[in-house]
C-alpha cells in the first residue's frame, strides 16, 4: 500500500511536485506522476490516454475532483474520484464524495463519505469517461 512504498513507479512524463504550504487555485491538468504535498483547490485531471498516477500524501488536500488512471491517497479529497485503472485508499485517506474505480485496495482507518462505485476499465475515450462518469459504471443487474 501507500504507506510501504518509498519510490513511485516510472511513467512517462516525469515527476510534479506540489510541495507543503503551496495551494494552487484552478484545475492541475498532468500526465505522469503528481505528487501532491500541498493543497489544490480545483480539479486534477491526468492527460486522456496517459498512464498517468496522482499520490496524495498525508498532509496533501484536494477540493475538486480528481480522474487519473492509477491514484493512491492518503491526504483528504472534498470532490468524487474517478480511478480508472487502480485506486489506492492508505489508512489516513478520507474522502467526502463518490468513488469511482476497477481495482481498489482499502486499508483500515481509510474513510469514504459517499458512494463506492465499480468501473469497467478504461472507457475508449477518457475525456468522454470524465464528462459522463456513468459511462464508465459496469452495468446494473436485471431483476424480474
Amino acid at each position: 500500500m501507500l504507506g510501504n512504498k518509498r519510490g513511485t513507479s516510472a511513467v512517462a512524463g516525469g515527476t510534479t511536485l506540489i510541495s507543503r504550504e503551496t495551494r494552487i487555485i484552478g484545475n492541475v491538468h498532468f500526465s505522469g506522476n503528481l505528487e501532491i504535498e500541498g493543497e489544490v483547490v480545483g480539479d486534477v485531471l491526468a492527460a486522456p490516454g496517459s498512464d498517468a498516477m496522482v499520490r496524495l500524501v498525508e498532509a496533501g488536500s484536494i477540493q475538486g475532483e480528481i480522474h487519473a488512471p492509477r491514484v493512491m491517497i492518503n491526504g483528504s479529497v472534498e470532490g468524487a474520484v474517478h480511478a480508472t485503472s487502480h485506486l489506492e485508499l492508505a489508512p489516513r485517506a478520507r474522502v467526502a464524495g463518490d468513488v469511482h474505480y476497477h481495482i481498489i485496495e482499502m486499508a483500515a482507518g481509510a474513510e469514504v463519505n459517499g458512494r463506492l462505485l465499480h468501473c469497467m476499465e478504461t472507457a475508449a475515450d477518457p475525456d468522454d469517461a470524465g464528462q459522463n462518469p456513468a459511462a464508465l459504471q459496469a452495468p446494473a443487474a436485471k431483476v424480474d
